[in-house]
């Protein structure tokens, strides 16, 4: 409202009816007027400066988080574990060098900020590094140079290097700065030379690996192909290398382990030689090597690895078995000449170990047998084929107190397959533990059964007590055929105790506290039968029949049974003698003071029905009940 429109309101609200000005009213109108025309100057006053505070600030905040955001990025860029460098993008003079640079560059920044390559660097590197740089500013492509040496600073000359260099530009497009990274990727490249060389080679004896044959292998099959050219496979496997691991640790098991693999590659010499696992390993011979060198090759091996090797203070006698395969004679792929190369060695660790064999095409077709038994096996149980026989155990004078539980298998077209055939095979495929808990059952329901209390003896197998629950096992047997503990005997072998020997020793002295027997079987057989001794209670231990069968013929076993007579009574362990056939036999052992016997002369392996009367059963109540 303009000052004239508001007089003349002011001067109408002062005039009477009359028309006469009151001019006290007048002067009040006006001077409230003035008043608020002030109040309104002061309040706007007051929100401009108001806002001029607030913009200010606005402004000091600002400028204090760009100043953080600056002290943050060169933060970051102090602290980054790579080398960063800025320079004038006119002369090359460096503007910045983090931390890092300077210990790339081996001298702190203030020797460098503000100088030139040539004040720096010796002159021929500092003529490379100023063409980069006019390289990038002239294109302005950035220049990425991967795995490269850098021959400057203090870590130059042996290591690698990325290095990077991009051109930035100011608001107008100019060339201003140059700014660089440098990694140092050494040991990273050191890092995947050593993984590469890890997928392809053994960790233990750093010879080349499964991988690295398999590869090795295909490669010369092509070069035999295209050039018609011939060569032999080694498939090799030391003898009693478990043994020895087990007994002796496995750290001496490493040692003596390298040592014969740097023999076999120094005796292979040129061959291709590759640990393919466990203690196998793999020969790759030259092309066109005679059958006669192939020969030589593999019988020194075997004497060579035969000798003793001395680890650490221990003398431990391993030996080789070698395989041998021929392209293309014994296979024109790679699968069939492996195949072959193992059924060669196979057929060489079955004839006695420590010998050569070169595969024979009957070899193959044992092979195909072995793996058509190992089939049939699965089904057996199933089809009923898996019988239990009964063989007595006597006192000397001849009373039967028990038997031992025999596992037989009836194939419906082989016949009877012997034991030593099959058990094996299902010790190999894990097919022992089901088929042991079925032998165990049903020796334990027909004992059961029998009105004589005698014991039933069971052979435990050593992969048993290392898969699956033993001892849950054994006790629901015991609970479903309600025979009591104290009859079941159970035989083992030293093998139980030669892999997990804690676990195993545990093992047993749970089955012992259960009131079950436990006896050692094949006793002197083993590698350390005598020191196990020591370790376990053994309720009866069991001369191998080896022993027995050959008193009449060397006096070396007399001797023998005698020393392990007088241990036992010494130990107060009683003694069976296995494989008494003779009455000569008998005779010797009574002498000696043993106290049972086990053989043809009691008794053969047959069906229980054999044994009817032995066990208390009357055959008219058994036969037709």
């Amino acid at each position: 409202m303009s000052v004239h429109r508001l007089l003349a309101r002011q001067i109408r609200q002062a005039t009477d009816e009359a028309g006469q000005v009151d001019l006290t009213r007048l002067g009040e109108l006006v001077s409230a007027a003035y008043e608020e025309s002030d109040r309104d100057r002061r309040r706007t006053d007051r929100a401009i400066k108001l806002m001029i505070e607030e913009l200010e600030q606005t402004h000091k905040r600002a400028e204090q988080d760009l100043l953080r955001a600056r002290e943050f990025l060169d933060s970051i860029i102090e602290n980054i574990p790579i080398a960063v460098f800025a320079k004038d993008a006119k002369d090359s003079r460096y503007v910045l060098l983090n931390r890092a640079g300077e210990e790339y560059y081996g001298m702190p920044r203030e020797e460098m900020l503000g100088k030139t390559p040539e004040q720096i660097f010796p002159r021929e590197v500092a003529r490379v590094v100023s063409e980069q740089d006019r390289r990038v500013v002239d294109s302005g492509t950035p220049m990425v140079l991967e795995g490269h040496s850098l021959e400057i600073g203090v870590k130059g000359h042996d290591r690698l290097v990325n290095s990077r260099k991009l051109l930035v530009r100011d608001g107008n497009g100019a060339p201003q700065y140059l700014v660089g990274v440098i990694e140092d990727i050494t040991e990273r490249i050191t890092n995947e030379a050593r993984i590469s060389h890890l997928a392809h080679h053994d960790a233990l004896t750093d010879l080349p690996n499964r991988s690295a044959f398999n590869a090795a292998l295909d490669e010369r099959l092509e070069r035999a192909q295209e050039g018609s050219t011939s060569f032999a496979v080694l498939s090799l496997d030391l003898d009693r290398f478990k043994e020895v691991n087990d007994v002796f640790g496995h750290p001496v098991g490493d040692m003596l382990m390298r040592a014969a693999a740097e023999r076999i590659a120094a005796e292979a010499d040129d061959a291709f030689v590759a640990r393919i696992g466990g203690d196998e390993f793999m020969i790759l011979m030259p092309e066109d090597a005679r059958r006669e060198d192939v020969l030589t090759l593999a019988e020194r091996l075997v004497e060579v690895i035969g000798k003793e090797l001395e680890i650490d203070d221990y003398l431990s006698q391993v030996g080789v078995s070698v395989g041998i395969a021929v392209y293309p004679d014994d296979g024109v792929d790679a699968a069939t000449l492996l195949a072959n190369a193992d059924s060669a060695l196979y057929r060489a660790k079955r004839e006695g170990r420590g010998r050569v064999c070169f595969f024979e095409s009957e070899m193959d077709q044992e092979l195909r047998d072995r793996r058509l038994l190992q089939h049939d096996l699965r089904q057996a149980l199933e089809q009923n084929q898996l019988l239990v026989y009964f063989q007595p155990q006597a006192r000397m004078d001849g009373e039967v107190i028990g038997f031992e539980a025999l596992l037989r298998w009836n194939h419906p077209t082989r016949g009877f397959v012997p034991p030593d055939q099959f058990i094996p095979l299902a010790e190999e495929n894990g097919l022992i533990v089901e088929i042991g808990e079925w032998v165990l059952r049903e020796a334990c329901r027909e004992a059961a059964s029998w009105p004589r209390p005698l014991q039933v003896a069971v052979n435990l197998s050593p992969v048993q007590f290392q898969t699956g629950d033993l001892e849950r096992a054994i006790h629901q047997i015991l609970l479903e055929t309600g025979l009591s503990p104290t009859r079941l005997e159970v035989e083992i072998t030293e093998g139980v105790l030669i892999g997990d020997f804690t676990r195993a020793l545990t093992l047993l002295r749970r089955l012992k506290a259960l009131g079950i027997r436990i006896a050692m079987d094949d006793f002197g057989t083993g590698y350390s039968s005598l020191s196990y001794l020591q370790s376990f209670p053994f309720d009866k231990i069991k001369i191998d029949r080896s022993f027995i069968s050959n008193l009449e013929a060397t006096p070396q076993s007399a001797e023998i049974v005698r020393a392990v007579l007088s241990l036992a009574h010494a130990l107060n362990i009683p003694v069976v003698a296995e494989g008494v056939e003779t009455e000569a036999q008998r005779t010797f052992l009574a002498h000696e003071a043993c106290e049972e016997m086990q053989g043809y002369l009691v008794g053969r392996p047959e069906l229980i029905e054999r044994y009817l009367e032995l066990v208390g059963v009357a055959v008219e109540r058994r036969l037709y009940a």
